[in-house]
């Protein structure tokens, strides 16, 4: 493994365990066992580094959301959801940190908004189960989209305040609810 490796290694695990403020230079570069000038070389800045293993521990589901089902079962991929908020709380604060810092960062920005485009055809695929790239752009728009606002919002009440966030049961009444009051289609 090349020190490039090491080093997205080393920003995936202190990510998940100190999350992005937290992390400092001089812990990546000992976590990887290399020098801090080797941050720079390979990524140009610590913040470059943590963006790309932000973005490959999201892009690849496993430690961030757990082994993807893609079965339909949706009180399976809620309790699945809510489970990865508690057990990588500071995981998922590196993704709000960064979603925060990327308005202020045009490069950042386009990188998060091409991360929630995969995103909203990930949770597609999650409801579904058709592979990602049959799936309709309408279905994309629609049902990804859909799925990913309620990702985002029940992320932040279970980091913020997970004693009264919903349960998995809770989110599914809750959609049930919602879908009962939707007018009929003309």
């Amino acid at each position: 493994m090349g020190n490039r490796e090491k080093l997205l290694e080393a920003a995936r695990k202190c990510l998940f365990e100190k999350g992005y403020e937290r992390t400092t230079v001089r812990e990546l570069a000992s976590a990887a066992g290399v020098s801090m000038a080797a941050i720079g070389y390979h990524f140009g800045s610590k913040e470059a580094l943590l963006n790309q293993a932000l973005f490959e521990a999201l892009d690849s589901g496993g430690q961030a959301l757990g082994p993807s089902a893609g079965d339909g079962d949706l009180g399976a991929l809620w309790q699945r959801l809510i489970e990865a908020f508690s057990a990588n709380r500071t995981f998922w604060l590196a993704n709000l940190e960064t979603i925060l810092r990327a308005q202020r960062d045009p490069e950042l920005r386009g990188q998060v908004a091409s991360g929630l485009r995969q995103g909203r055809s990930g949770m597609a695929y999650e409801v579904t189960g058709t592979p990602e790239g049959e799936l309709s752009e309408e279905t994309v728009r629609t049902l990804g989209s859909v799925q990913l606002a309620l990702l985002g919002g029940l992320m932040m009440q279970h980091i913020t305040d997970p004693e009264s966030a919903p349960t998995a049961d809770e989110v599914l009444a809750g959609i049930r609810a919602l879908a009962a009051r939707l007018p009929d289609e003309e």
